[in-house]
């Protein structure tokens, strides 16, 4: 009897283990093809070892689940040591910590773990007092059904994507029902603005078990660009991805056909949120495309006049990072609006704007809090020459459109920064801080105290330079550009190098005079004309002077002690001018220099009467003393 309660026993344990096997492999397969959903409720039953819990709280963040994400990954970032998490893993947990508004233990991992350092309150100050706009939202898709994002302006309709359609069928990453493309028409009564009449596009546009979504339209109405997935999935570190391509329809007896992939679209990467610029001669969109800088960054391409495409090209740094870029819409101030989770701000993807100088985008602005939440905002929308337009966003859980009405912030901005000594870095007090324009018009001064920071107040989307100058350093020049930015980029830390210690040939004395020693330049008896050797000398004085032109320096001539007192003072005031004036004659201004006679009043060896002939040459000199 013992025997067969124990066989009853082991055969449970046994028919337990294999049960938990099978349930293991299920959940890692659906986790690998990025059946999420199912994934997570066999996850939650397996035991809480570090690689459940994180793929479990993998699971919740891909559909943006942030509460429960976050409690899996702590699980895991308890668990594990530091040594055994990845920079992914990390980079999750800090999403997911804002996305729950932990912000300041957010702010510890990147700057632990992720070598980032933030500061989410300092962030929120900055961009209170210098973002262009506040915003006022109102969820205009709360009663549609489904989620819903993703505006494209079409005459007097938008077009938007949604998961409204219940009768499609369910898509195994999220369990909701594929996306299709819908228009409506938005009107405003007594103040509420309202969705109606939605209708879905045609089937040519809608098609079956893929989804569709950010539209964009020409503005003739005749042509849209839109976001496809392939029917086709490749196979990507053994596991099956969908890709994404920008299609382009065209508008044919008011029914939309000739859908075709544009011609940069691939099999093998993404390509997403297609956005045309103003006159419509470039198509910005978003891609995983070999060469991006992270996950997905925001590219263009020229659009020719026979509907033909140039090749592919990055925006670069300022506007794309190690994660992801995407969501581009450019207004008609040529102002480009994207999403991104890699810059500094408040959860999820949240809103940047970045305007063009010089064909270039500069560093982009977080769009503030008014605007962005703790979860993802994204695809923004303003409507010409009027402060008001659409984003998405998943704030209240799902997917929604709202509206938005700008107002105009107040701002002020200012860059700042500390002064020191390039070589020892000690501060330097008492420099003069100058600001300029992009003509070089001085702007703002200000000589630094103690502490060695100095302030100085600015304009957005201005050119500037900042240069610290003190008496005997080398001015630093620095060429910066505002960028609708305040001090959060423009911390310019001025590190100047004196003359000393930039030239072997200038040196101090012991009472802290700077000179610039040169071989002694010799007069014949009682004269002060320059003579060849001297000219020689001189030459190197004047190269000094010309590559660095801000340097002011007296000319100082001594005499020995032989003949009478008032003979050697104007024989000595006449050397320094003759040697003032040579470098005058070749241009060095004579607003930099001074001159001076000494006469005998300062020798170097003080031998009296009783000098030898080498002490009195010695004492018969010219000395370049640097004043600035």
């Amino acid at each position: 009897m013992k025997t067969f309660k124990l066989y009853i026993l082991l055969t449970a344990l046994a028919t337990g283990i294999l049960c938990f096997s099978q349930s293991s492999s299920k959940a890692h397969m659906l986790y690998e093809n990025r059946a999420y959903v199912e994934a997570a409720e066999i996850f939650t039953s397996l035991p809480k070892t570090a690689d459940n819990l994180e793929k479990l709280g993998d699971c919740y963040y891909y559909n943006s689940e942030f509460d429960k994400a976050y409690k899996a990954y702590k699980q895991v970032y308890d668990l594990k040591i530091s040594t055994e998490l990845t920079e992914d893993f990390y980079f999750k947990y800090f999403q997911v910590l804002k996305g729950t508004k932990n912000y300041e233990k957010a702010d510890e991992i990147s700057t632990r773990h992720l070598n980032d350092t933030i500061n989410t309150p300092e962030l929120k100050e900055l961009l209170k007092r210098i973002v262009p706009y506040k915003y006022e939202l109102k969820n205009l898709t709360e009663d549609v059904g489904g989620s819903s994002f993703g505006v494209g302006l079409h005459g007097d309709k938008i077009v938007f994507a949604s998961t409204k359609n219940i009768e499609n069928p369910n898509y195994k990453w999220n369990g909701k029902p594929y996306l299709d493309l819908y228009e409506g028409i938005v009107s405003t009564k007594d103040g509420d603005i309202t969705l109606d009449s939605i209708q879905p596009l045609n089937d040519e546009i809608n098609a079956v078990k893929q989804h569709e979504s950010n539209a964009v339209f020409t503005k003739d109405g005749k042509f849209m660009y839109f976001s496809r997935n392939l029917k086709k999935r490749i196979d990507l570190d053994s596991t099956k991805i969908a890709v994404v391509s920008i299609f382009r329809a065209e508008l044919v007896d008011n029914e939309w056909t000739n859908v075709e992939p544009v011609s940069f679209s691939s099999e093998t990467y993404s390509t997403m949120h297609p956005s045309l610029n103003s006159d419509e001669t470039r198509l910005y969109f978003s891609s995983d495309m070999p060469n991006t800088l992270g996950s997905f960054d925001i590219f263009y391409v020229d659009v020719y006049a026979d509907n033909s495409f140039g090749t592919p090209i990055n925006l670069g740094e300022n506007i794309n990072t190690i994660r992801r870029e995407q969501f581009p819409f450019v207004a008609k101030d040529s102002t480009l609006y994207f999403s991104s989770n890699g810059k500094h701000g408040f959860g999820g993807l949240d809103l940047f704007a970045s305007s063009v100088n010089n064909n270039e985008f500069l560093e982009a602005l977080n769009l503030g809090e008014t605007i962005n939440s703790e979860k993802d905002d994204f695809a923004f929308v303003v409507i010409d020459s009027i402060n008001t337009g659409y984003i998405s966003s998943n704030r209240s859980g799902l997917d929604n459109i709202y509206t938005f009405k700008r107002i105009e912030n107040e701002r002020t901005y200012f860059i700042e920064g500390l002064v020191t000594d390039k070589v020892t870095g000690k501060i330097l007090p008492n420099t003069t801080v100058t600001l300029f324009d992009k003509d070089g018009n001085v702007v703002a001064e200000q000589l630094v105290g103690e502490d060695g920071r100095y302030k100085l107040p600015t304009q957005p989307s201005q050119k500037y330079s900042v240069e610290g100058f003190q008496p005997k350093y080398i001015p630093q020049l620095e060429f910066f550009d505002t960028n609708d930015k305040g001090n959060i980029e423009f911390n310019i830390e001025l590190e100047i190098e004196s003359y000393k210690d930039a030239e072997e040939i200038v040196t101090d004395d012991d009472e802290g005079n700077t000179y610039i020693e040169l071989e002694n330049i010799y007069f014949d008896f009682a004269k002060w004309d320059i003579k060849p050797q001297a000219a020689r000398t001189l030459d190197v004085l004047v190269a000094l002077l010309t590559k660095y032109p801000r340097m002011e320096i007296q000319l100082g001539a001594h005499t020995d002690s032989r003949a009478g007192y008032e003979f050697n003072m104007d024989l000595s005031e006449k050397r320094a001018r003759a040697t003032l004036e040579y470098l005058v004659e070749n241009g060095i201004p004579r607003a930099r220099l001074t001159s001076k006679g000494y006469g005998e009043t300062k020798p170097l060896v003080p031998c009296g009467e009783n000098c030898t002939e080498t002490e009195f040459s010695i004492n018969r000199r010219c000395e370049f003393l640097i004043l600035k």
